[in-house]
């Protein structure tokens, strides 16, 4: 990615071409759906996409093993750095406050060939 283009996608003045949300999803219901939604804007020549994932709840249930705040926001990371997304990722930043900060990844896709 050029530093211009990273530069204005930083700053929130670039408007990404799709964007799903996967907030209240648990992992087993947004892997896929992230899956089918990077394929299909791969196919849609589609660049820069938007993917929210929530920031994840703020407080403990009290249990015995502590609670990682924000499963799906550590997650998609992995995910689109596995295969079959990997091909296709450019880059993972995340949002700017505009379009949902912490709580939200600009996935830059690569080129088809």
């Amino acid at each position: 990615m050029d530093r211009k283009v990273f530069g204005k996608m930083k700053k929130g003045r670039l408007s990404p071409e799709g964007r799903i949300d996967l907030h209240g999803m648990t992992i087993a219901q947004a892997h896929p759906v992230l899956t089918r939604f990077i394929l299909d804007a791969v196919a849609m020549d589609r660049r820069l996409v938007l993917v929210i994932t929530g920031k994840g709840k703020h407080r403990d249930d009290g249990g015995p093993i502590p609670v990682r705040h924000g499963v799906l926001r550590h997650q998609v990371p992995h995910w689109l750095h596995t295969m079959p997304l990997r091909q296709h990722v450019l880059q993972i930043a995340e949002a700017h406050l505009k379009h949902g900060g912490q709580g939200a990844y600009y996935v830059y896709l690569r080129r088809r060939r």
